[in-house]
Formats: C-alpha cells, structure tokens, sequence
C-alpha cells in the first residue's frame, strides 16, 4: 500500500515488544539522530520525525491496536475497496470508569493509503488533497449529500470510535536528550596530589581535558567537573594517590624514617630532611637512639580548612658496612676506651 511504514521496524523491536522496551529503543534512536547532535543533516532530521511518529502511535495502547489491525488487514486484503469489514479492539478508558474493551466494527477500505489512517489515528488535520471518499468514521446525511443542484457532497461527521475534540491535539514535542554523568578514575603521584594545579588527562572517550586540581587530594576524594560529562552531564573523576617510597600519610601526618651515624647519634648534629615542600633542617639531639621519632610542626598534609599536620622524623642509626682502615682503627680505639654496654640491662 502507498506509504506504509512498518514502526517496529524503524524502531528495531519485534512486534510483541513490552510498553518498556518500545520506550528503551526510541530513547536510544532519540538520542543518536537528534537534530542538535547532527546539526544541517538531512536524513538525521527525516529519521527523527520518523521515529517519533512511531513511538507516538506505538506508546498508546489504543492507538497500537489500531496499528496492529490495520497492517494485518492491509497484509490479508491489500486495502481492495470491497474488502469486509475489520474488528477493531477500543479499550475506552474513561467509560464507567470500569476500563472495559469493546470491538466496533471499522472499515479499512475507506482509508486510500497509509497517511490518510495515520492522520484519523493522531488525531491530525490533514493538509493532503480531498477527494469525494467521506473520511472514515463519518455517516453520510442523504438529505444533504443528495439534493438536487448540489455542486458539493456535503458530510455530518460523527465518529464511531469516540467524541472528537473541538480542536486537534498539538503533536507532543519530542524529548532532548538527557544529560548523564560519567565517572573516572585519576591516579597521581603524592607531590601533585599535595600541591594541586592543572592537570592534563586524556578519558577512554578519546577525549583530552585540561583541568585544575585541588590541593591537599587523598586517595578516594571526587573532583566533579561540570558539562564533561553526556549531553552536558558532569564528569566525576575519584583520585587514587600513588604510593611514595619515603613519605607515608597517616591522616593529616607525614611519616618518614631518616638515618643517620653513629657519630651523628652520639655527638647530635644538624641533618637536612626532605618534606613535601623541599629540603629543610632539623637538629638532632646528642645521644639519639634509633627509632626515635622527631616531629616538625606543620609540616605535614592540609585538609579543606587549610589547618596542616606535622611531619614525623623517625631516627635511623645505621652503621658502615665497609670502613676504611684508619677509621676501623679509630673504632679499635674507642672500643678500648669506651666502657659503655648497651647489654647490660637485657631482662634475663
């Protein structure tokens, strides 16, 4: 038949297809030829008014009746103008307030192609060129379709199917897309983390993005970044710190172990330590023992409020592995003069 257009079809849903699928696949199709997304294309366009129009028959129970009886009319009969008469299912919804069905019988053969039925079924005012065939759906008064000296045929129309209303409704706009969030991940190295500032980082979309990042991040805080995201949602990336081979977090506190000799343990001395803002340093105590931890004061991570922790030094003593002879001799010497013995408390 002229104009047919099968709506399962341009939507890709099998005929039997639930109310939920059917809104599934026309979200999708939607989305993907919406005029905005494709900006001066034609077909885009075409394909986008098309699956409108079916999604509009397609979502109504009643009007998919409808559709579903006039195609297996048009596939048994080919619309041939003496074709019997189809039983059409109207679930009116409204009646007694019981929503019972009833089946009234409809004509197919009076519709001479697909955009004419179309047009009765959304309720449409056709711009398409009369002929002399009454609309579906009208009865015709003798009195005034046959009198003598007309020119015109003149029609009462009175629907079958239900009161008409006074005007036609307005066709639904079509939805826009909805905006979505997307979500990533951003591993960074502890100093990055701890300073902030801009950043380039490239998503599995194949986009690369220039952003700027906080200061004072930890593994698991979320930097949301607005309009990155689809169809202007936003981007939310969750941040992995990497771990640091010398500096460790503990809540607002850096921890780092730091050695030092055996002459700088007993005699004390003034070290450089290195923090997260660069080299400082620190003096150390005469007679330091080892694993003694030395703390300095707001030197450690910030937190939202700027407050800062402190960094904790903790004292290495580590001997050489290989001396030289004069020092070996050195030691020899004090080995003899020093009466120290750091064993003579052990509790056995």
């Amino acid at each position: 038949m002229q104009n047919y257009r099968d709506y399962y079809e341009m939507l890709g849903v099998p005929t039997e297809a639930s109310s939920e699928e059917i809104k599934k696949a026309y979200r999708r199709l939607a989305r993907q030829y919406h005029p905005d997304l494709n900006p001066g294309d034609k077909t885009a366009e075409d394909k986008f008014k098309d699956i409108g129009e079916a999604y509009e028959v397609l979502s109504d129970p009643n009007r998919r009746s409808q559709y579903d009886q006039f195609s297996r009319y048009w596939q048994k009969k080919k619309f041939g103008r003496k074709a019997a008469k189809a039983a059409t299912l109207i679930k009116n919804v409204g009646w007694n307030g019981n929503g019972r069905g009833s089946y009234q019988p409809e004509d197919y053969g009076n519709y001479r192609d697909f955009n004419t039925f179309i047009d009765q079924l959304l309720g449409r005012r056709s711009t398409r060129k009369a002929t002399s065939t009454p609309p579906p759906g009208t009865r015709v008064s003798s009195e005034s379709a046959f009198r003598p000296g007309k020119t015109k045929t003149a029609y009462t129309v009175s629907s079958r199917l239900r009161p008409q209303p006074k005007s036609p409704p307005q066709p639904q706009p079509y939805p826009k897309p909805q905006p979505q969030d997307i979500d990533a991940r951003l591993t960074l190295p502890l100093e990055k983390a701890y300073k902030g500032g801009r950043e380039r980082i490239r998503l599995e979309d194949g986009r690369a993005l220039e952003i700027e990042l906080p200061a004072g991040m930890v593994t698991g805080a979320l930097v949301r970044l607005q309009g990155q995201g689809i169809d202007g949602g936003c981007l939310n990336l969750k941040i992995t710190v990497s771990p640091h081979p010398f500096f460790k977090l503990e809540e607002l506190d850096v921890i780092c172990v730091v050695p030092v000799s055996p002459a700088e343990a007993v005699l004390g001395d003034l070290i450089e330590v290195p923090t997260l803002d660069g080299i400082v340093q620190i003096n150390v105590p005469s007679g330091v023992r080892s694993g003694q931890k030395l703390r300095l004061a707001n030197k450690g991570y910030p937190n939202q409020d700027g407050l800062r922790g402190d960094q904790v030094v903790e004292i290495q003593i580590v001997v050489p592995t290989e001396a030289t002879q004069e020092v070996r001799e050195l030691y020899e010497k004090l080995r003899e003069i020093d009466n120290f013995n750091p064993r003579q408390d052990l509790l056995v």
